[in-house]
């Protein structure tokens, strides 16, 4: 087969920092700035491990680079380069490479970064030819992804040895990045890409809350405020489930960021990796606490909108800290599916499977699993 690789190398750069997204170069700038380091290859070096061996007897085109033609040189495979990307690569990088890899006839496009990236890949491939996403970016709402980079690398193992059977249409969305960082979710469908048909490992579509889960929520929202002890901290994730605390306590809380409660009051707010860190530091480990929930339709309790939760301060918090609410709708609609840990970092993904009781409601648990 002939097969397209390609790597947004930004993707994923503002989640730790706190800035939602990568997408235009003054976020870019603003997330170096605050320390910001790529991530994308190393996540697409995860799934390239385990499609590595099938992929000898295949031909392979990438740009040069960071952007896809380095790490694969370096895993052994000797691509073919489309073109050679300058060191700031762009939107038009990405479609330019997909323009290419069209021309040269691959039958299949593998990529590494989140929406933005997806939606490029979207305006100029479409439907033509099957995708495989490796998941590296902040938001990653779109369908056309697998759920971790692992499942990636067994999804692109499976379609080289000839396993892949079906297809279907996946659907391409993406988040106004500005409206985001102001605690408004904006998205939009910007089209279909042909993907595996495989409930294993491709996500689904995220799904939002629907009016008639508000009562419930707040019923959460109360379990949870009713819970907190005195000078123990509570980092709590994004998410409208999440944000209800804050309703309960009177607070203004992100409602997609992460922030920090101590005493029933603010300790922080929109918090990057360092400041959470910083924070948690101040308290004995016993007595830190994480508060977050499920992405509807997804699974997934990390790894999806909330970076700055990064694989060193989830190992700071003990594992019977480690709180998940979600209202009951929300659960149900996950019937058959395990909840998902992409926090980046394997072996922790590896610690955190097993059973996690969900709160849905006012003294309501339900024990669910992370797989």
């Amino acid at each position: 087969m002939k097969i397209g690789f390609l790597i947004n190398p930004v993707a994923g750069m503002g989640g730790k920092v706190a800035l939602k997204g990568t997408d235009g170069e003054d976020i870019l700038r603003r997330a170096i700035e605050l320390g910001a380091v790529p991530a994308a290859n190393s996540r697409a070096e995860i799934a390239l491990a385990l499609f590595r061996e099938a992929a000898s007897d295949h031909r392979f085109y990438a740009p040069a680079g960071e952007m896809g033609g380095k790490l694969l040189s370096e895993n052994g495979l000797k691509p073919e380069i489309v073109f050679d990307p300058a060191e700031k690569t762009t939107a038009d990088d990405t479609k330019r490479a997909v323009s290419l890899m069209l021309e040269a006839g691959v039958e299949a496009i593998v990529f590494a970064g989140g929406d933005g990236t997806a939606r490029d890949v979207c305006s100029v491939a479409g439907e033509k030819i099957p995708v495989i996403g490796i998941p590296a970016g902040v938001k990653i709402h779109s369908a056309v992804y697998a759920k971790r980079p692992k499942d990636a690398g067994m999804l692109v193992k499976n379609l080289l040895q000839g396993k892949v059977k079906r297809y279907v249409l996946a659907e391409v969305m993406d988040l106004d990045e500005d409206a985001f960082r102001n605690n408004a979710v904006r998205a939009e469908l910007y089209g279909y890409m042909k993907v595996p048909d495989d409930r294993e490992f491709m996500q689904d579509r995220k799904s939002g809350s629907s009016g008639s889960d508000t009562n419930e929520t707040l019923d959460i929202a109360a379990f949870t405020v009713n819970g907190m002890i005195e000078d123990e901290i509570y980092l709590i994730g994004s998410g409208s489930t999440t944000n209800a605390i804050f309703q309960t306590l009177g607070k203004e809380g992100t409602l997609l960021g992460v922030d920090a409660v101590v005493n029933r009051e603010l300790a922080g707010k929109d918090l990057m990796e360092s400041e959470i860190k910083k924070l948690l530091l101040d308290h004995p480990k016993e007595k830190r606490h994480l508060v977050i929930t499920v992405i509807g339709g997804q699974g997934h309790i990390f790894g999806r909108g909330n970076q700055q939760l990064s694989p060193d301060v989830i190992r700071m918090i003990p594992r019977e800290n480690i709180m998940i609410i979600a209202n009951s709708s929300k659960m149900s609609a996950l019937f058959g599916k395990t909840l998902i840990a992409d926090t980046g970092d394997p072996e922790l993904d590896e610690e955190l499977k097993g059973y996690f009781p969900v709160v849905t409601g006012f003294g309501k648990k339900i024990m669910a699993k992370v797989g």
